[in-house]
């Protein structure tokens, strides 16, 4: 299986609605970032960390700062397509549950795209949604984005028309490795399913 040669792993974000840093919560003795690093190392040589110095993880790796702070993930993604000019698996820094199954998944349909497609990702089929920090990036997306960024669009699912996106199709029932940390509520409901599955 061909893999992309970077992967950026995005933490950047303020963690403002968990009221903590959610790259630091603890998973299996491990931060949040330093799984996420970890796990896209198995399948990119190299690893990189957007937003942020990974130092205080345990997990050393390269750093970029974005370009346009302030802008959210867009911001970040646009950064790593501009600084590497490669295809660019994308990973949140705050999906405990994401593993290598879900990662294989995504980049067998990604060597399966279409020649003029942007970006590879999954789309739940019951509601449309797309996981667009699961998902790889082709560097010919940075100019769509750099529009985007410009014209206050800051919603990374819609800054690639669909017809030039390939969708791999998930249901509610395998939405587990999707499951993020963005909330309270989320920690503690995180944190309660733990706790059942290892009393």
């Amino acid at each position: 299986m061909n893999t992309p040669d970077v992967a950026v792993v995005m933490a950047g974000g303020q963690s403002r609605r968990l009221g903590r840093d959610k790259a630091a919560l603890l998973v299996d003795g491990m931060t949040l970032l330093a799984r996420t690093i970890r796990l896209a190392g198995r399948f990119c040589p190299l690893v990189a960390v957007s937003g942020r110095d990974p130092a205080f993880s345990g997990a050393p790796a390269p750093w970029f700062a974005d370009a346009y702070p302030g802008l959210g993930p867009l911001g970040g993604v646009t950064t790593a397509l501009a600084r590497f000019g490669c295809a660019c698996l994308v990973l949140s820094c705050d999906l405990p549950h994401m593993n290598d199954p879900t990662l294989v998944r995504l980049l067998q349909a990604w060597e399966e795209r279409e020649p003029d497609t942007l970006m590879t990702t999954f789309e739940q089929a019951e509601t449309g949604r797309i996981e667009a920090l699961v998902a790889v990036y082709q560097p010919e997306a940075e100019p769509l984005l750099r529009q985007a960024l410009h014209q206050g669009r800051l919603k990374l699912s819609a800054a690639i028309p669909r017809e030039r996106r390939h969708h791999v199709v998930y249901t509610r029932a395998e939405s587990r490795p999707f499951f993020n940390v963005n909330t309270p509520e989320d920690l503690a409901e995180w944190r309660n399913k733990q706790r059942r599955a290892n009393p």
